[in-house]
């Protein structure tokens, strides 16, 4: 397929949109669309963003395909996939499993094909990268027949952004994807870690939904789920305020009281305690899932730092990964210091494991596996 296309990421109150070419990676316009339906708002539905958006791209080559991000495809979709009205009535379905994603996400694509209904449009699903983890590693050990009913099981995130980021990764070590073994850390406000073996996801850190797995900037990660029965019958919570607490009072913000990474790391500079302990916390969890996935994996050839906070932390970089050189993983301490947008090698060249910082762009990946949906 030759041609623009029109990627749509959308929430409950904003539209993320790019036009992008996925042959060249041109990126011809990119921008957001806020406070969809909130008051005062002259954006009163999401069609109406979706015609804002299009506004924007006007004058430059019209888009060929529509790509929509959805965040949980469950067990039936396994890629991308041509939207159609049972499509919509699957994605719609599978809210019980993301009701904070899948609901908009959808209210998005029904906008963008009421107003472009005379191109394709394609759903690439965040889960789609992880249905090769094998049972073993999706399954969570309840009742199986309650598990089987309900969809309880691990399915992974940021499916986009390991996939793209792995073979990104291999292709600048100059190794076939089919042969390499490399970790990917998708350290942002939202953070996870996969284990890619052969350009396939085999183990990655966040579950069922995407609370479970590291630390993140609001979120808690791992956690004893006995915990929360106590905090039930000791401290009065209810199952609404157990779920802001794990979701939006907990990580970084529930250590420190800050959910930005940087807030977090200028207290710690400045001698708080308390940040310096959040810090340790988070980077333990980050060292706990590269020794699970080396032994996963068999042998690393890279380690891959993306996402905001990976791309953009050179210390958070450096501390997660002292004291790892037995294990062939270590930073050249200039090499980690340099920024740059592009991707970097940030280990000594005789390393056994390259340490790798690759931005991420899950646009690119959507518009990539659209324009191959399309094909």
């Amino acid at each position: 397929m030759s041609g623009s296309v029109f990627v749509l990421n959308a929430g409950s109150s904003s539209l993320k949109y790019q036009l992008v070419d996925p042959a060249s990676a041109e990126v011809h316009v990119a921008g957001t669309v806020e406070r969809i339906g909130e008051d005062g708002s002259d954006v009163p539905d999401h069609e109406a963003a979706v015609r804002r958006a299009l506004d924007a791209i006007e004058g430059r080559p019209d888009p060929v395909a529509c790509g929509h991000r959805v965040v949980h495809g469950g067990e039936r979709f396994e890629a991308a996939t041509l939207i159609d009205d049972d499509v919509e009535h699957a994605i719609d379905e599978l809210s019980a499993l993301a009701p904070l994603h899948n609901p908009a996400n959808l209210e998005g694509i029904r906008a963008a094909r009421a107003v472009l209904p005379g191109i394709p449009h394609v759903a690439v699903f965040d889960t789609a990268f992880h249905r090769t983890i094998p049972a073993a590693a999706a399954t969570y050990a309840i009742d199986a027949d309650l598990a089987s009913r309900y969809g309880v099981r691990r399915y992974g995130f940021h499916g986009t952004s390991h996939q793209y980021v792995s073979r990104a990764a291999a292709a600048f070590l100059g190794i076939p994807l089919a042969d390499a073994k490399i970790i990917v850390l998708h350290l942002g406000n939202g953070a996870s870690a996969c284990a890619v073996d052969g350009g396939r996801s085999i183990e990655t850190s966040m579950g069922m939904t995407p609370l479970e797995g590291l630390v993140m900037g609001t979120r808690s990660g791992d956690i004893d789920p006995a915990a929360l029965f106590h905090l039930h019958r000791q401290a009065g919570l209810g199952f609404d305020e157990l779920e802001q607490l794990l979701n939006r009072d907990s990580g970084l913000k529930g250590l420190t009281g800050k959910g930005d990474m940087r807030d977090v790391q200028a207290a710690a500079a400045h001698g708080d305690e308390q940040a310096e302990a959040a810090l340790a916390v988070y980077r333990h969890r980050v060292r706990r899932y590269i020794g699970a996935y080396l032994a996963h994996l068999g042998g690393l050839d890279a380690l891959v730092f993306t996402a905001g906070v990976g791309e953009n932390n050179s210390l958070l970089r450096r501390r997660t990964v002292d004291g790892l050189a037995h294990l062939g993983i270590r930073v050249d301490p200039d090499r980690n210091e340099v920024p740059s947008k592009a991707a970097r090698r940030i280990s000594p060249d005789d390393a056994p494991v390259a340490v790798l910082v690759v931005p991420t762009d899950e646009e690119l990946e959507i518009a990539r596996q659209t324009a191959a949906v399309v094909s």
